[in-house]
C-alpha cells in the first residue's frame, strides 16, 4: 500500500514538474535524441559486423569438412570394392 501511495505521489509531482519546466524538458529531449541515435547506430554496426565475422568463420570451417568427407567416402568405396573382389574370388 505504501508503494502505491508513493508511486501516485511521484507521478503527480512528475506531471506538475513536466508542465512547469516543459521548455527545459524539450531542450533536454532535443539534446538526448541525437546522442541516443548515435550510440544505438554504433551498437547496431558493431553487432552486425560481429555477426558477419561469425558467418565468415563458419563458412571457412565448413569448407575443409567437405573435403575430408569426400576423402573418407572415397576410401570407404575403395575398401568396399576390395571386399567385393575378395568375395568374388572366394566362390
Amino acid at each position: 500500500m505504501k508503494t502505491l501511495i508513493g508511486g501516485a505521489i511521484a507521478a503527480v509531482i512528475g506531471l506538475i514538474g513536466l508542465t512547469i519546466w516543459f521548455p527545459a524538458f524539450l531542450q533536454l529531449l532535443a539534446g538526448a535524441i541525437p546522442i541516443m541515435l548515435l550510440l544505438g547506430g554504433g551498437l547496431a554496426i558493431y553487432l552486425g559486423f560481429d555477426e558477419l565475422k561469425d558467418t565468415w568463420k563458419k563458412d571457412e570451417a565448413e569448407a575443409p569438412e567437405a573435403e575430408d568427407d569426400a576423402a573418407k567416402y572415397k576410401k570407404e568405396i575403395d575398401d568396399l570394392k576390395k571386399e567385393i573382389e575378395t568375395l568374388k574370388t572366394d566362390k
